[in-house]
């Protein structure tokens, strides 16, 4: 595409499948890495990548390349195949159906990056469901109660 010029900032969040706190701390960093390849395969530059045993937040830069639907459901797709290829976890391990997505000027980096970096201390004073819905309400996104990340069974 040329004479595209863009500067999309995009952060994703999204949930193991009931919220269940799966992701491990032995294992958390080599999965980071390996979504991290993943969305640099798809040409988009990943910068901060961390989360909490129940979910994770990427923020990253976005190429008009690929739609994001396509690069999250690649993501937890790829990195689903991979941590039961390695049987991480008992049983199988599934992402929970959709992801928060939201965009970010260049000047909010700094603070979202910071953000990202300290969710375990985030989590000490704020669960991730109220985290989540912050985030809905902030930004001014419609949602329905009843597809809003499952609390754990």
């Amino acid at each position: 595409m040329a004479n595209t010029y863009t500067q999309i900032h995009i952060q994703s969040i999204f949930a193991v499948q009931d919220r269940q706190g799966l992701i491990k701390n032995e294992w958390r960093d080599e999965l980071y890495k390996y979504i991290t390849g993943i969305i640099q395969n798809h040409k988009h530059k990943v910068l901060q990548i961390n989360g909490m045993p129940d979910h994770i937040h990427i923020l990253f830069g976005m190429r008009p390349t690929q739609s994001l639907s396509d690069l999250m459901k690649q993501v937890k797709q790829d990195s689903s195949k991979w941590i039961n290829n390695k049987k991480l976890v008992t049983g199988k391990f599934s992402w929970q159906s959709g992801f928060g997505a939201f965009s970010y000027s260049k000047s909010e980096l700094p603070k979202v990056i910071n953000y990202i970096k300290n969710q375990e201390l985030h989590h000490t004073s704020k669960t991730f469901q109220e985290e989540y819905l912050q985030l809905l309400k902030e930004f001014n996104i419609e949602f329905d109660e009843r597809y809003i990340l499952k609390s754990v069974l």
